[in-house]
């Protein structure tokens, strides 16, 4: 399943740091993943502690 970074992303880094592709990057406002890298492993999404990750 494919995630997205939502709004409630406060750039806190977490997701980044536990993604073990390195497929999440520093964005303008937020961070943001990148779909081609990304392995959908649910790693960001339960290492984010402002629930800011969700499936697509």
């Amino acid at each position: 399943m494919a995630y997205m970074i939502t709004d409630d992303c406060v750039s806190c880094g977490v997701c980044a740091d536990e993604c073990p592709s390195g497929s999440i990057k520093e964005g303008d406002d937020k961070y943001v993943i990148d779909q081609e890298t990304c392995t959908e492993c649910g790693t960001c999404k339960d290492a984010c502690p402002n629930d800011a990750i969700v499936e697509k």
